[in-house]
């Protein structure tokens, strides 16, 4: 199957259970497009995709979070576990694709997509807001153990993406750090936290807390 976006996504706000008085914009809907950037390096500078909402700005958005995008074949599973519909954009995803293992994508691996050139960045961390969204018990320890986090983009050219764009990989990182592997760091696996730091293949903050968490077990 050829990898392909399926669907493109933007928020449809509403009030955050997690966070009274705040809103999310953890459920998004189908857009006919949408108009991808790079924003400021931070989590307060927003969305990298035109019309987008964050409400969370104190954890998400900035250049590393530009883009999310989550595989239609992961909403299927989940569709299955928790017994009921999901549509594309319900795990908050920009891009709903398909035919594509987006976890087995290496770290800074760029893909063209439409007229966009992304990055894969850094991985997805569950949090309240996701598990008040989605309203299932233990959401973010099952979320975790299933490992499968999808993927954040950086914008690397700016451009346009619409259903139906293919996903273009292009050349390939000199290490073999895929989300997979990163996510698991990320969780607390510090087997997975030593490849990601001899890689060095994430962004400077994120990987010194990888080196302090080894040199807190080294301490142990």
């Amino acid at each position: 199957m050829e990898p392909l976006v399926i669907s493109t996504n933007v928020a449809a706000p509403k009030p955050n259970p997690a966070a009274k008085g705040r809103p999310t914009g953890s459920r998004k809907v189908p857009a006919d497009g949408i108009e991808v950037f790079a924003p400021g390096p931070s989590y307060g500078d927003g969305s990298g995709v035109q019309g987008d909402l964050i409400g969370d700005s104190d954890h998400h958005g900035g250049a590393q979070k530009a883009v999310y995008a989550f595989a239609r074949e992961q909403l299927d599973h989940w569709e299955r576990v928790l017994d009921r519909p999901l549509a594309d954009g319900m795990f908050g995803e920009n891009l709903t694709t398909t035919g594509i293992d987006l976890e087995a994508l290496l770290i800074n691996q760029q893909v063209r997509i439409g007229s966009a050139l992304l990055e894969v960045s850094i991985p997805r961390s569950p949090c309240a807001t996701f598990a008040a969204h989605i309203g299932a018990p233990r959401w973010v320890k099952r979320f975790t153990e299933h490992g499968r986090c999808g993927i954040y983009l950086r914008v690397v050219q700016p451009g346009r993406i619409v259903a139906g764009d293919r996903l273009e990989l292009l050349g390939r990182p000199a290490h073999d750090v895929d989300m997979l592997t990163a996510f698991a760091a990320a969780m607390g696996d510090l087997d997975a936290s030593a490849r990601v730091v001899d890689a060095h293949c994430l962004p400077q903050m994120y990987h010194e807390r990888h080196v302090a968490a080894l040199a807190r077990r080294a301490r142990a």
